[in-house]
């Protein structure tokens, strides 16, 4: 159990999380460097695992978190550079890699990293996340449904209403279901059918929280919803009347990354080594929390292993999940 002091406000801006405030740290840097400023767009639990390892390392006191959702975040980076407040944030790579083609403001990171996939060195992934369709099986054999196998599954009309799924306008969670859908039967006319029918389907199931469809499943108010496997797996190890199925068309994974700023001579100097902090030693405990596998000789339990890992055709940015929303709601030609 580790002790924070959290200091929780809103602003336009976000919401602020600070360490607590300590005249002295028994480790890390000297207490005259100024507090280190670290935007995130990670759930609450993430960022629990984040503060308890830089507390420890002797950190505690020297930084400030500030908390948004992805989009609002990403739009911050991508409109402010390097001419930002943060010096180090934590989120979504494939806005990361957008925001350092925008314009460059990621220094490159002062310590090794060797995830099984390649990433630039600016950043270091710290977690990932893939998705899958969730189903209440207490409810799916009270209405007599049959059990879907594949995302394009869920296009079917016997689901209308039936379904609970995560708009890409809120959450990148629902950026995963997209992904099955247009790598598999494209944006054309195909896609788009299978696309609109699944959202006509949801009807007002459509959440703009990532979490907000398992949520709907677990207290029965639909059948069936789309989001995070890992979520899925644990409700049902704790033998609740929940099952989960991985579609036919792959799993895609999303991953989220730790950066540093890049102000020249005004770089915090302590941004760098919590940033690594954070890789060595909250990337273990974020491991158990998101069961996806990123960098060698990670291990995790059989339930967890994703047996159609699929990648997607092209490099996953800002710009083309801007494409996927608008193909989400229709709004591209076909």
């Amino acid at each position: 159990m580790f002790l924070f002091k959290t200091l929780v406000a809103s602003f336009a801006c976000g919401i602020v999380l600070a360490g607590c405030s300590s005249p002295e740290s028994e480790g890390g840097a000297s207490s005259n460097v100024e507090e280190v400023v670290i935007y995130s767009n990670a759930d609450e639990e993430a960022v629990e695992v984040i503060q308890e390892v830089l507390d420890e390392a002797g950190y505690e006191g020297q930084y400030v978190f500030q908390s948004f959702g992805t989009g609002e975040l990403g739009g911050r980076l991508l409109a402010e550079g390097d001419n930002t407040e943060a010096d180090m944030v934590t989120m979504s790579s494939f806005y990361l890699e957008s925001a350092q083609a925008k314009h460059p403001m990621f220094k490159e990171l002062t310590f090794d990293v060797y995830p099984q996939v390649a990433v630039p060195n600016y950043y270091a992934p710290i977690l990932g996340f893939t998705g899958a369709i969730i189903l209440n099986t207490k409810e799916m054999a009270a209405q007599n449904l049959p059990r879907p196998t594949s995302a394009k599954d869920l296009a079917n009309p016997i689901y209308k209403n039936k379904i609970a799924m995560v708009d890409p306008n809120g959450s990148s969670t629902g950026w995963l279901f997209i992904q099955d859908v247009t790598a598999t039967y494209g944006m054309g006319a195909e896609g788009q059918k299978i696309m609109n029918d699944i959202r006509t389907n949801a009807g007002p199931n459509l959440e703009l929280s990532g979490s907000g469809p398992i949520k709907k499943v677990m207290a029965g108010e639909v059948p069936i919803g789309f989001g995070l496997r890992h979520q899925a797996i644990a409700n049902k190890a704790q033998g609740l009347p929940i099952d989960y199925v991985d579609p036919s068309e792959g799993n895609y994974t999303l991953t989220e990354s730790v950066a540093v700023i890049d102000k020249g001579e005004n770089t915090n100097p302590n941004a760098m080594k919590m940033a690594e902090i954070i890789v060595e030693n909250a990337r273990p405990k974020l491991l158990t929390i998101y069961p996806n596998v990123i960098y060698d000789g990670e291990t995790v339990a059989p339930d967890n292993q994703i047996k159609n890992s699929k990648t997607y055709g092209e490099p996953l940015t800002a710009e083309l999940l801007d494409k996927h929303r608008a193909f989400f709601h229709g709004q591209t030609e076909s």
